[in-house]
């Protein structure tokens, strides 16, 4: 099998140098009429096959297929970023527990979208490639998209990443419209806005904005600090009612704050996100966060990542308004758990009946295919809830 998938990539590769595939994949052997979509680039997509065989850019695109076809997200995938394994390895393992043959699925490094490469696309015979918006412009300069629309590969572009809110609803409706699931991702986003109205609505007349220091990835490299702008984690800060140091900063989505701007700023709150990174650094203080993580060893990071210059003079070290939560929030559909437990965090007493933990299991029992398991956010002073 394995000589059979090199030869034939190596053929796919010879004859697209060659000009070949060029107009091979004719529109008329296809039974269903053309449609066309708008993706989220505003691009205007034409879908000419049923969706069978789907290449996923970025492996937490799997966050997404899970909520819309339930007993089956990835029968369909035949290619995805090694990302969904390598930073959130036991989100990974528990879907991996529950569908055993997703492990034989193609994967590729996805830390940038040359990792791809149009003879592995086009090798895997996709019916559609989708990819995060953020991968655009690597796509169109490494000349990905340009090889792919020469075999009529058509590339769809979806977003949970660059402005979550913005781009959420329409996200999971290209979706639900590719994998024929449009009433599965009504139901979803009729939950979805249920569930931010809950913090939204309560924050109108909000006055105190509390500062929050997000530190993105703490503990994975050795420098601080990693944060956010005004996108992000730093959006959903803002929404829950806080005040981002990071925005006051960082003009783009991400940015790095020097430890001296974090001890002059003294932030009321700090916030760190983290998971399970063992695939990345063996010997990081990152915080294991995700499904079944242990929440002592987890608050034993958090108080090391604690004593670093920028944060241990701090008096919310010393109050212990320090909170960490799951990072892969940070690019997936289900972000409004985190919305509602940051509010939660930033203003207790106007959120004292929100139960985000409620809200997760919800979000579990009705729409994905595997159990919920605690473990996604801790708090320095021990509590969990």
């Amino acid at each position: 099998m394995a000589d059979f998938q090199h030869s034939r990539r190596a053929w796919l590769g010879r004859l697209l140098a060659a000009g070949m595939l060029i107009g091979t994949l004719p529109h008329a052997v296809f039974a269903r009429p053309a449609r066309q979509l708008t993706d989220i680039a505003n691009r205007t997509v034409a879908i000419d096959r049923p969706i069978n065989r789907v290449l996923l850019g970025d492996g937490t695109l799997a966050y997404a297929f899970a909520l819309l076809i339930p007993d089956t997200p990835f029968d369909s995938v035949v290619g995805w970023g090694e990302n969904f394994k390598a930073a959130d390895l036991d989100g990974y393992q528990a879907y991996l527990q529950r569908f055993p043959h997703m492990g034989n699925i193609p994967s590729f490094p996805a830390t940038t979208i040359d990792s791809i490469g149009s003879e592995l696309a086009i090798s895997l015979a996709p019916d559609v490639v989708i990819l995060n918006l953020s991968s655009r412009a690597a796509a169109e300069s490494s000349g990905l998209m340009a090889r792919l629309a020469q075999v009529n590969i058509p590339v769809v572009f979806v977003d949970f990443r660059t402005q979550m809110f913005a781009n959420t609803v329409r996200s999971i409706e290209i979706l639900g419209d590719l994998l024929g699931q449009q009433d599965r991702a009504a139901e979803f986003l009729q939950f979805r806005a249920e569930q931010i109205n809950r913090v939204t609505d309560a924050l109108v007349h909000i006055q105190n904005r509390p500062s929050v220091m997000i530190e993105r990835a703490a503990g994975l490299y050795n420098d601080c600090c990693m944060t956010y702008g005004h996108g992000n984690f730093g959006e959903l800060v803002a929404i829950a009612g806080g005040d981002n140091l990071g925005s006051h900063f960082v003009h783009g989505t991400f940015g790095t704050l020097h430890p001296e701007q974090v001890i002059s700023a003294e932030p009321d709150i700090i916030l760190i996100t983290g998971a399970n990174w063992s695939m990345y650094s063996q010997v990081g203080d990152w915080v294991n966060l995700g499904p079944g993580a242990d929440p002592e060893k987890g608050q034993a990071r958090l108080q090391k990542l604690m004593r670093r210059p920028a944060y241990r003079s701090l008096s919310a070290v010393q109050t212990k308004k320090v909170y960490a939560i799951w990072h892969p929030f940070y690019d997936n559909p289900y972000y409004f758990i985190a919305l509602q437990r940051i509010a939660k965090w930033l203003h207790p007493e106007l959120f004292a009946s929100l139960d985000p933990e409620q809200t997760f299991i919800e979000l579990h029992q009705r729409f994905l295919p595997v159990p919920y398991q605690p473990g996604y956010w801790l708090s320095l002073d021990g509590a969990t809830a």
